[in-house]
């Protein structure tokens, strides 16, 4: 009989492929070498575990080949910066999946505008590749990617082909470069122009938590029912499996009733600030 991995008890994974998306980001494509975790849905979390460091939440960019994991990584601690520097052959540990997923079939027979902001884009990844993966079932599929300058964006590589594949891509930075002639400001700015019909758009949107406040806002101001905004949030998730409470913001506990949740939800509670 095969074994029923614990959610507390990480399984190994072994390094297949690492990409460096910019100066401190990494996308990592793990395998598992013993019974894997379920099939994550987009949106969905893991905890990585790097050995003998720490363990951190992480968002899956991808779920390729019925088993192997895509995670992006920003180094933004001792943690991930081991994760980050992992190599082909290396082991790490990942527990889940954990939380709530995008509902992306939810979407279908309308409009799906993306709003991603630098890192954000990691999560927002499985949304355009399902959305592009079964395009005839929505009507538009539009990503709007922000980023803090040209060598900040992430999935550089992937833009040009999800346009090929039928997205209405945008992009702008904060601070353009000799030899950028793209957009500059904020990717608030693009939001207005992009939805054709507010009460036929699901909106999924992902980034710093004062961005995606501000892109929520925009498109409950443009006439984007918050119900039809998904968002998703972070906190201090440390197990998991909602037994330690660090995750937790009003009534929510972030890794199970997390972290994509409505815009009508998630509104009086970003307001809150994480202790």
């Amino acid at each position: 009989m095969t074994a029923v991995p614990s959610p507390m008890r990480p399984v190994r994974y072994v390094v297949t492929g690492r990409h460096a998306e910019t100066c401190d980001t990494v996308t990592l494509m793990l395998r598992p070498v013993e019974n894997p975790i379920d099939p994550p849905r987009p949106g969905q979390f893991t905890m990585l575990y790097a050995l003998g460091v720490g363990e951190v939440p992480v968002s899956l960019s991808g779920f390729e080949r019925g088993e192997v994991l895509v995670q992006t990584i920003r180094a933004v601690g001792a943690v991930t910066r081991a994760l980050c520097a992992a190599a082909p052959g290396d082991m790490i540990g990942v527990r889940g999946p954990f939380g709530t997923d995008w509902q992306v079939n939810g979407a279908s027979g309308r409009d799906v505008l993306i709003v991603a902001g630098g890192i954000g884009l990691a999560p927002l990844r499985s949304v355009v590749l399902t959305a592009l993966d079964q395009r005839a079932r929505y009507d538009r599929v539009v990503l709007l990617v922000g980023a803090r300058s040209p060598d900040d964006l992430i999935f550089s590589r992937e833009l040009e082909t999800w346009r090929r594949r039928g997205a209405d891509v945008r992009v702008t930075v904060d601070h353009g470069r000799d030899g950028w002639d793209g957009h500059v400001g904020l990717v608030t700015g693009l939001i207005e122009n992009a939805i054709a019909d507010p009460a036929d758009t699901v909106a999924f949107v992902c980034g710093p938590e004062i961005m995606m406040r501000l892109s929520a806002d925009m498109l409950v101001h443009c006439g984007v029912p918050a119900d039809d905004i998904r968002v998703s949030l972070e906190r201090n998730m440390r197990c998991g499996a909602a037994l330690c409470g660090h995750c937790q913001l009003g009534h929510l506990l972030l890794c199970r009733d997390g972290p994509v949740v409505s815009y009508a939800e998630a509104a009086p509670l970003v307001s809150v600030k994480e202790l």
